[in-house]
């Protein structure tokens, strides 16, 4: 049995700032970048060296706005990586010229140990090991070759049951015992990668969330290595084990005794399978199992842009959201209001097929109902939360004002578009404050707010489509008679259709913002 360390995969809540440390900071090379292989929607980033060899591989899983997790007993809780002892004093400078939070040198296993916080909070150390060299040399800019991050030195797992933790990697990944210090365990690889158990007995469990470490896959020489580990650990009866095809490569998960996920890694078929070196990193992988649409899917994970490229930061608004700007972007938006259970990445597909030329704005409601989120609560199945309407419209309008300065939109040329309780929202905001919202499009809306409002809408232009057979279908007409009763140039359009929407409705909507932005 071979041992080592695959990769190691941590959660992220900010793509872009995640981007920024480990290729702008670390200088790691972005080797992959994928849809989830479990969910099309879940960016999934592998940063390495030159061509991504086992061994130098972190990968995160991207909850774009996610809750932040818990460290605790029965998880990963530190990343290493292997520096030059001498670049030490580099780091510290670089460090603290970047404004990135460290703690030490301080010493460890005899050896000099720079601990830094990624923007998630995570721990990375930054390990002086002697006489190794780069396994997969990649020339980062800013960042002399003698003073690079050379691999994956190790991780650190918080145990309640140390023992049995150190044991089972033992007898399976082929982890020997080396050393104990400070209540932690230490165990060795046969190409030196470490895993540090601490003693964490009394400590609280982990949480899952942004900020953590979700696994550590350890190497196998390939699949029919995984295949055969497989078969010792159901023999063992060591729970619930689950194989998979990565394309790049074949694992499997366990949990050890202590509870962290550990996954069981082949080499191959590597990262150049699909990818040359010189490109490697640049397309985005969409898993063909989950039979998605790669446009579909490519609207809606967040984008970012690597050091040196030219970039748009999402800014810290009133409502969480997902910017989307094309390439050939031609000064127009669409802003994106979704149904109940939805969220701000819902509608975006739609959005792109409407206006593939438009940035696209999409938000998520801030309210709650029934654990779903709405932009205001549903007290009955037509009856709302007037208050919450009146709020939160004006929150919307503080969006708006605040999104036309931050991305540069032109409220002459940005449509509204809404669905269902989003489409009621834009409803009422057009009556609560004439004016903000110029061109809107309400899909399968209704009037959600009860005291008429006397304004003035002319010059604003609403597409309606109401679906024939949707059961809200007849509550459509008070809306329509308010807006064009206060002057609002109103189209609506009828789809033998019910309350769900589809290619008819994107047809209209298109036709609609190609006569109302110039």
């Amino acid at each position: 049995m071979t041992s080592g360390i695959h990769h190691i995969t941590a959660i992220t809540r900010k793509i872009q700032a995640n981007v920024d440390f480990y290729v702008g900071f670390l200088g790691l090379r972005l080797v992959k970048r994928t849809a989830g292989f479990e969910d099309a929607d879940q960016l999934h980033l592998i940063y390495g060296g030159a061509t991504g060899v086992p061994g130098t591989l972190l990968t995160f899983l991207s909850w774009e706005d996610g809750s932040p997790g818990r460290v605790g007993t029965g998880q990963a809780a530190e990343i290493a990586l292997s520096i030059a002892p001498e670049s030490i004093g580099f780091w510290l400078t670089r460090a603290l010229t970047h404004n990135i939070q460290t703690t030490g040198p301080a010493q460890e296993f005899g050896e000099p140990v720079l601990r830094l916080k990624d923007p998630d909070g995570t721990i990375v150390k930054l390990v002086g090991e002697t006489g190794v060299q780069p396994a997969d040399p990649w020339p980062a800019s800013g960042i002399a070759a003698a003073d690079a991050v050379l691999r994956i030195r190790g991780a650190t797992i918080f145990s309640e049951k140390p023992e049995d933790t150190a044991a089972f990697l033992a007898r399976h990944f082929g982890f020997r015992p080396i050393a104990v210090a400070n209540g932690i365990r230490r165990l060795a690889g046969d190409a030196a990668d470490i895993i540090d158990i601490r003693d964490a007995s009394g400590f609280w469990t982990s949480a899952p969330g942004t900020g953590t470490i979700d696994h550590i896959a350890f190497r196998a020489v390939d699949r029919a290595a995984v295949e055969r580990a497989g078969a010792v650990l159901q023999a063992e009866g060591a729970g619930d084990i689950n194989m998979h095809d990565r394309t790049y490569f074949y694992s499997l998960y366990v949990r050890e005794p202590g509870g962290t996920l550990i996954e069981y890694a082949s080499d191959g078929p590597g990262m150049l399978i699909d990818e040359p070196p010189e490109t490697l990193g640049t397309r985005l992988f969409v898993p063909a199992h989950l039979q998605a649409d790669p446009a579909d899917v490519r609207a809606r994970l967040p984008q970012f842009s690597l050091p040196g490229e030219e970039r748009m930061t999402e800014r810290d608004l009133p409502f969480i959201h997902r910017v989307h700007r094309p390439d050939n972007a031609d000064g127009s938006a669409l802003v994106l209001l979704h149904g109940t259970g939805g969220n701000e990445t819902t509608l975006l597909p739609f959005g792109a097929r409407v206006a593939p030329n438009s940035t696209l704005v999409s938000l998520r409601g801030r309210s709650n109902d029934e654990g779903y989120p709405r932009f205001f609560r549903r007290l009955t199945m037509t009856t709302f939360d007037q208050a919450e309407i009146v709020s939160e419209a004006e929150a919307l309008v503080a969006f708006i004002t605040e999104a036309n300065a931050a991305y540069g939109l032109d409220p002459a040329r940005t449509v509204f578009l809404g669905y269902s309780n989003g489409a009621n929202m834009l409803g009422a905001t057009m009556q609560l404050h004439p004016g903000v919202i110029r061109n809107a499009v309400l899909l399968r809306g209704m009037n959600a707010l009860e005291a008429p409002q006397e304004v003035d809408l002319t010059g604003t232009n609403v597409l309606m489509v109401t679906g024939q057979s949707d059961p809200y279908g007849p509550h459509a007409a008070e809306i329509e008679k308010r807006l064009s009763g206060a002057g609002a140039n109103v189209e609506n359009r009828t789809l033998p259709a019910g309350h769900d929407i589809g290619l008819p409705d994107v047809d209209l909507a298109r036709a609609f913002m190609e006569k109302v932005v110039k």
